[in-house]
This record gives C-alpha cells, structure tokens and sequence, in this order.
C-alpha cells in the first residue's frame, strides 16, 4: 500500500486513520485517486486542507468501520467499498461489532487493491453478474460456510476471532489464516469465473498451468480431507489446500500473488531496501518501482523474496511468527506469472 501523509502537517497517516493523531485534523480517503483527505475538525462542512472540495463520508462512519469519502453531492450514502455489503451482522450484539470492524478493515484494504489493479468491482445487488459480501455470524445460520458462491462471498463472523482463528489454524495444520488472506482466496474464485472460464484461449492456457477443473470438485475435495496433500506438495504448490483441486489452486496462488504485491508495493513507497554482509548477496534488493506498473513478474518476485526473508528475521527476533511463512517455488511463480499476464491484459 502507498504511504498516505495528512494534508495540514504531512503527518504520516495509515489507511484506517480517520484523524491525524499529530494536528487532529479529521482525514478520510478518496478511492478514485488513492489519496487521503484531510479537514479542519471544527467546520459543519468537511472542506479539503489542500483542495478545498466538500466531501462527506460513507454512512458506514457512523459505525467507525470506515473513513472512505464521496463528494458532498454524490447521490449515494455508502462508498463503493461499502456498496458491496450485502449482509452485515446484527449490531445489536455487542460481540458482532468489533468482529465486523476487523473484516471491514481487511475487505476495504482488498478493495484498494483490486481497483489499483484496474479490476470492474460492479455490486451484485445492481448488475447480476457484480460481487458483494455477506459477513454473517454461524450461530444464526449453523450451515453456512466461509467461501464464494456465484460473486457472493460469505466470511464467517467468528474468522474475526483471532482466538478462533489461530484454533482453526493449528487444527488445520495451517501455517498462515488471517482475515485478508481469507478475502484475497475467495474473491480469487470470483475472479476465476470473471476473467477465466469465457474465455476459451485462456482457460486452455489455465488447464495447462494448473490442470482440469472439469474434476469432480466436491470428490476432489472429499479425498484431500481424506488422504491429504501428496508428499512432495511444495515443489508445485503454495500450500497443501492448493492440491486439493484446480479451482482452490488458483485461489490460492491469486491469494499469494496479492500478497506479493502488496508487500513490494508498500517497500516501494517507504524505499525499504534489503542489503545484507556480503555473506548473503542473494538477497539484496532495493525496490524502486511500483508492482502494478511493471510488466515482468519477475522483476517483482525477485523483489519480494528478499523482502520476506528480512521481515521473517525481524520476526523471529522478536519471537513472532513469520510473516510469510512460504517457500515460492519456479512452478509456483510460473502461476504467479500466469495470474499476472492476465491482469495485465485487463488494462
């Protein structure tokens, strides 16, 4: 992500700031440019510091689960991040709130990045063939499931339970769960339908890369719960769920590919810079481009590797888990690349 500074004392802000903690100026971030409003606290009217344009903020501000602007005359009340919201849970619970305030925070960082990528983020609600989200709690509905089902993707509340989730995560043997990871898979699959199965010469080229989704999924599925991942899943896979079937190979590795980007993206606009003794000469890297504007993955991905080897370093200095707990194999980059060239073609 790009570093945000507010627009009255160039204090550093991050994406979720709906104030500058240094001048308390009040801030707010308009999607259409990827920039961060700030205004003076005291005006009825929230006038911009450097442009002086009226904006209001998406009506989901009241629940302090969002800071995304719209122009003071724009017709609508929610942002396009919010428009997207088909179900949110019962608020009345006291318990639901800071859940969905948490998946509120990683869906609005995934929507950043998919319009930075250029990618047509129509709300199922208004065209059949949009997205939207149902974050819903399963103790009100015990059969429903986290996943994605004709562009309507359902989280569980109980993903925004760190408790829970790190429970999940070692009864699944899951080396990384967290709630963008969640996101970035699922919107993966509506993707896949989006931009894969029309087209006849890409989903050829899919089927060479990762193999044929005409599989039975739910028998594919049924096995790999069954018997689990083959003994040499990580020459060719990101993670052991990625075998258990084409569709959830592809979600996986677009998941990752958005890790990737982010990551470079964001050592891009803080100039991070790895450059170890001469030991190590195999991991330096200086990151002076934005991902989203280079064409060759590779460029990215040898940029990225050193970054997760320093950041996973720091980590364990400090006794955290790694950040990005993955080895990238040259077949796992080969999808990367497939992923994309396929963005890229999008432009």
């Amino acid at each position: 992500m790009i570093v945000f500074q507010c627009g009255h004392c160039d204090y550093p802000l991050f994406f979720e700031n709906n104030k500058c903690e240094n001048c308390q100026h009040l801030s707010g971030y308009r999607d259409q440019d990827q920039k961060m409003l700030t205004f003076e606290p005291q005006r009825a009217l929230l006038i911009s510091d450097r442009e002086k344009i009226a904006y209001k903020y998406c009506k989901n501000k009241e629940h302090e689960v969002c800071n995304w602007l719209l122009e003071k005359d724009d017709p609508h009340d929610y942002c396009r991040a919010c428009q997207l919201n088909r179900t949110v849970p019962n608020l009345s619970d006291g318990k639901n709130f800071p859940k969905w305030r948490n998946l509120e925070v990683a869906k609005h960082r995934l929507i950043y990045q998919l319009q930075k990528i250029g990618l047509d983020l129509n709300s199922k609600m208004n065209h059949e063939g949009g997205l939207c989200f149902d974050f819903i709690a399963k103790r009100n509905n015990p059969k429903v499931m986290t996943g994605h089902a004709n562009g309507v993707i359902t989280i569980l509340l109980r993903e925004a339970d760190s408790v829970l989730r790190e429970q999940m995560r070692k009864e699944m043997n899951e080396p990384y769960r967290t709630l963008i990871g969640h996101l970035r898979h699922e919107v993966g699959h509506y993707f896949w339908d989006r931009l894969v199965f029309d087209n006849q010469y890409v989903l050829s080229e899919f089927r060479s890369i990762f193999g044929n989704e005409e599989v039975n999924y739910s028998d594919a599925l049924q096995a790999y719960y069954k018997q689990g991942a083959p003994q040499n899943w990580s020459s060719s896979f990101i993670s052991k769920y990625a075998t258990s079937h084409p569709w959830e190979d592809w979600a996986e590795t677009w998941a990752h590919y958005l890790h990737v980007m982010d990551m470079v993206e964001t050592a891009h606009f803080f100039g991070l810079k790895v450059n170890p003794t001469d030991i190590l000469k195999n991991i330096k890297t200086e990151v002076t481009f934005d991902p989203y504007t280079i064409m060759d993955f590779k460029t990215i991905i040898q940029a990225c590797v050193p970054l997760s080897f320093a950041v996973n370093s720091i980590n364990r200095a400090m006794g955290i888990p790694d950040v990005y707990p993955f080895i990238v194999t040259q077949p796992v980059v080969n999808k990367m690349t497939f992923i994309h060239k396929l963005l890229w073609s999008q432009k």
